[in-house]
């Protein structure tokens, strides 16, 4: 995932959830609004009660790996906020992305 196409800012993250719609399963829940770009931004959550530092930052390269084949990022223009739940770590690389997957449906 390139770097233009990453949520970063606190505010951004907060209207995103505030304003946005939002979607959940078991692995995921997932936030999204439209933006005022001609692209889409994603940005990552994952509370620390997953894990420590290296769970958590394992956890995110794994959906950052899962957008970038799910996600055309320059065909809409979303910002997007992914958050990771407690399942996640349960369950295989496969079944997360599949569940990510169905969320993403929402276009």
């Amino acid at each position: 995932m390139k770097v233009i196409n990453r949520i970063k800012a606190s505010d951004d993250f907060a209207l995103a959830i505030k304003k946005g719609k939002a979607q959940r399963n078991q692995s995921f829940v997932i936030h999204y609004r439209p933006n005022e770009f001609t692209y889409t931004r994603v940005g990552i959550s994952v509370s620390s009660k997953l894990g420590n530092a290296v769970v958590r930052n394992q956890v995110k390269r794994q959906i950052r790996s899962m957008c970038d084949s799910l996600i055309e990022y320059n065909s809409q223009s979303f910002d997007i906020v992914i958050i990771a739940k407690s399942n996640f770590l349960n369950r295989s690389f496969d079944d997360n992305k599949q569940s990510l997957q169905e969320l993403l449906n929402f276009r």
